[in-house]
């Protein structure tokens, strides 16, 4: 299975930890092929690498690629910003990317209370899988 990864750049280290872990299962998940450049790196350092590449180096349309490939998009939408399962808007994006591309969404959490965009969220109808990383190999191989 291809699986697309999205998720703030500020969770590099944990998009690497899930990108293994579907890895040593025979799978492969691919977080933004920039994702390398961000372990390590303090939030702020973060902040303004990621303005970087998506100002010149087209950042969005490069993951655009691996969503177009994959074979379902995975969420991880962690808590950020005192938001509890946070999705930021370049989350968001790729998630409506997947949306008009036919691909299964998963949520590694449930849907944010955000204001303005929950709606639209769900009615992409992700599955929640509370945590359970398993649950998207099953899912998709059932």
């Amino acid at each position: 299975m291809n699986i697309a990864l999205c998720h703030s750049m500020q969770y590099a280290e944990r998009a690497k930890e899930v990108q293994e872990w579907f890895r040593s299962r025979g799978h492969e998940a691919h977080p933004s092929s920039f994702n390398e450049l961000f372990l390590g790196l303090s939030d702020e350092e973060k902040e303004k690498l990621k303005l970087y590449q998506k100002y010149e180096q087209d950042a969005i349309r490069e993951h655009w690629g691996i969503i177009e490939k994959s074979d379902v998009v995975f969420v991880l939408n962690y808590d950020k910003h005192g938001i509890a399962n946070y999705i930021g808007g370049n989350s968001f994006l790729e998630m409506g990317f997947a949306y008009i591309l036919k691909k299964p969404i998963y949520l590694l959490n449930p849907i944010p209370d955000m204001p303005y965009y929950k709606t639209e969220i769900i009615a992409m109808k992700p599955v929640v899988v509370d945590g359970d990383l398993e649950r998207v190999v099953k899912d998709v191989l059932s």
